[in-house]
């Protein structure tokens, strides 16, 4: 049990027979008679669909512990993405609905946390941002200043804005929630 002026994100709720994980969670504080409570942003473990939650500051919640299993993707089909757990070879299925709009950044071989609800499969827990090389993009133009931005198509089909010094070929890391262009990676120096 959990008490609800406690919850913090990443936290798994069961609220009746849904599997409920805590995205945001601000206490508001009461005025005058009224109690203060606790405002929580909810994610559905199994379909990905959010809501938003009201508790009182000191209710009792069921919380669950998910088992996580280091694994690697392998495809997707019309329904589901199979992930691989490369010691045992033991391939699992985890339904795109659970996923989101981060399944559009699975890339073959990359390796992802599965997590488990009662030996079942739920959900994957994705990294905040992805490194992805600019397949294509209008010529750079360095005389332009850093906030001004222009089209690109990523290595996953996806188009983003980036700044206009990037050009083809350059990784670029995007933040998975927002698909916005965060920076660009670097190529490290090789000793020589």
């Amino acid at each position: 049990m959990v008490i609800a002026s406690q919850l913090r994100p990443g936290t798994v709720l069961r609220l009746g027979e849904e599997l409920m994980k805590v995205v945001e969670s601000r206490f508001h504080v009461g005025q005058g008679k009224m109690p203060g409570s606790v405002h929580a942003k909810l994610q559905n473990v199994l379909k990905g669909s959010f809501k938003e939650v009201r508790f009182r500051p000191d209710e009792r919640l069921e919380d669950v512990e998910l088992e996580r299993q280091e694994t690697q993707f392998l495809y997707s089909d019309a329904d589901s993405a199979v992930f691989m757990n490369p010691q045992t070879f033991e391939q699992v299925s985890v339904p795109l609905e659970a996923i989101g709009a981060a399944e559009k950044y699975l890339k073959a071989e990359m390796t992802i946390p599965v997590e488990f609800y009662e030996g079942l499969p739920v959900s994957i827990v994705f990294p905040s941002f992805v490194e992805l090389q600019v397949r294509m993009t209008a010529e750079p133009v360095h005389q332009q200043q850093d906030n001004t931005y222009k089209s690109a198509t990523l290595e996953n089909g996806l188009e983003i804005l980036v700044p206009h010094f990037i050009k083809t070929g350059e990784v670029v890391r995007v933040e998975v929630a927002t698909s916005k262009y965060l920076d660009r990676v670097r190529a490290e120096t090789k000793p020589r």
